[in-house]
């Protein structure tokens, strides 16, 4: 193609392009102008919220602790730390002295001056007019108890009543107008859930500490009472000595449960604590602020934990509930139709898979209380209505009478089998002390006492009505279980 008609031919083209370049832009100018008329003159109603996308992918790094959904304990602590107090207690004690010619002659060691024993833990208030709950290993055979408030006032605190078999006491001072914290409800906690411990360990007064629920229904064996109860929510926040008494609580701030003990060689934290879940609280506490004693339950059963090994020795196809070894003669679950062999799965529609799963349940009810049991026998389940009964077998109320409080102990009957091995026919045995005459005369936890100023001593009945009667002083005849004979007098 000549070349005159090929530069022709590229002018055009660019004529063209011009045009159609000046059109779209004219084009595009015309639509701003547009949108624009229709957005100052046609205001829309309705909203437009541009939502972004959700990332799919993220840094595996922990939020900072700025960052929404960050937990947040203030509220919980703040609402617990001012119904925590520091619980400070005294009591002379006699202390003893080595003298080889004393013990070789008298077989004991011998007793040197009366000497202070001071100890400390902490307490949980429950009421604005002053009741206080602890451990009562903290309080116990304690002459004086001192209770110290979180903004520095103090007060002296008398014992309402003591429950050995959950560790636990109620304490009183007289004020009113005192910060508090409401009962939570320990059956719904769960496994890794937050909770935080509040008390006073080494004396440092108003610490708090965060962990998470390890466990539930722990049985640990650190309470030796013949009908201890233990079923302890297990936690990792940190408790020391003087963390005792004190308050375990739910991010609301709800009472959930009461430190009582840490698992550790060394006598400090490492790792574990447990607390004695608010569902047993209740009702110990309820029934020491109303009757001064617990009206504990019972069932009448010895049972047993159903481990692999056991089913497969008893032919047992499934390892839930729990495992009826005997019953007591007489008994509640005897005369309900229990029987030995059976496999107890729930009690009141709760689920009981371990031996202090079934003794938490049971220790919420008292003496009369009707309970569905839901058994499992020859592998078909049938339900049963138990009437529970108090250690005497009948369903009354159990009171404490003023002439025994002054006493300070507790007392259960003498089986037959420790009668026979001691040589006795008849008998009572002391099984706690608190402060009180048989604890300021030197009686120790386990005597069998036998006789009251020379009046034979069958039961409990027989120690109160020979108290009620005494002018003058008390002579106390009795044994302990290792065969040792004492002898015991006071004044009342």
């Amino acid at each position: 193609m000549p070349y005159k008609e090929t530069n022709n031919l590229k002018k055009e083209y660019k004529m063209k392009n011009k045009r159609l370049i000046g059109t779209t832009l004219t084009a595009i100018i015309a639509a701003l102008v547009a949108v624009f008329a229709y957005a100052q003159w046609f205001q829309p109603e309705q909203t437009i919220v541009t939502v972004p996308s959700e990332q799919a992918m993220r840094y595996a790094n922990m939020p900072s602790a700025n960052q929404q959904g960050a937990v947040d304990f203030t509220f919980a602590a703040e609402k617990a730390v001012n119904a925590v107090v520091h619980v400070k207690t005294q009591a002379m004690r006699e202390q003893s002295y080595e003298n080889p010619f004393y013990e070789y002659f008298f077989g004991e060691k011998g007793l040197g001056q009366r000497q202070p024993v001071r100890g400390f833990g902490s307490g949980v208030i429950i009421s604005d007019d002053g009741y206080i709950i602890t451990n009562n290993h903290v309080i116990d055979k304690m002459d004086e108890i001192e209770i110290v408030l979180n903004d520095k006032r103090s007060f002296s605190a008398e014992v309402i009543g003591t429950d050995p078999n959950t560790d636990l006491a109620l304490i009183k001072v007289d004020v009113e107008g005192l910060p508090y914290l409401e009962y939570g409800n320990s059956d719904i906690l769960k496994l890794g859930e937050w909770v935080l411990a509040v008390g006073n360990p080494y004396n440092l007064t108003s610490t708090v500490t965060a962990g998470i629920v390890s466990a539930k229904a722990r049985n640990i064996n650190i309470l030796s009472e013949r009908f201890a109860i233990e079923s302890f929510i297990q936690t990792d926040a940190a408790v020391n000595p003087g963390n005792s008494g004190g308050a375990l609580v739910n991010m609301n701030g709800d009472l959930m449960g009461i430190n009582t003990a840490i698992a550790s060689r060394t006598g400090a934290y490492s790792g574990n604590s447990f607390a004695v879940p608010v569902s047993i609280v209740k009702k110990v506490i309820g029934d020491l602020k109303e009757y001064g004693i617990v009206q504990r339950a019972f069932i009448g059963v010895a049972i047993r934990d159903i481990t692999q090994e056991f089913a497969d020795e008893n032919n047992i196809k499934e390892l839930d509930g729990v495992y009826v070894e005997e019953l007591t003669e007489g008994g509640a679950a005897k005369d309900a139709g229990l029987k030995a062999g059976d496999i107890i799965l729930s009690v009141n529609n709760v689920p009981v898979n371990s031996v202090s799963e079934l003794q938490e349940q049971i220790s919420k009810y008292r003496p009369s209380d009707e309970v569905e049991v839901l058994v499992k026998r020859n592998g078909k389940e049938k339900l049963y209505e138990v009437t529970l009964r108090n250690m005497s077998g009948d369903t009354d109320i159990v009171t404490v009478d003023e002439s025994l409080s002054l006493l300070g102990a507790s007392f259960e009957p003498v089986s037959e089998d420790e009668k026979e091995k001691l040589g006795i026919t008849h008998g009572v045995q002391v099984v706690s002390l608190k402060a009180g005459k048989l604890l300021k005369a030197g009686v120790r936890e386990g005597l069998i006492i036998t006789k009251i100023n020379n009046r034979d001593v069958h039961s409990v009945s027989d120690i109160k009505n020979i108290i009620e009667n005494v002018n003058g002083g008390v002579y106390i005849e009795g044994i302990y279980p290792d065969g040792l004979i004492a002898y015991y007098a006071f004044g009342m």
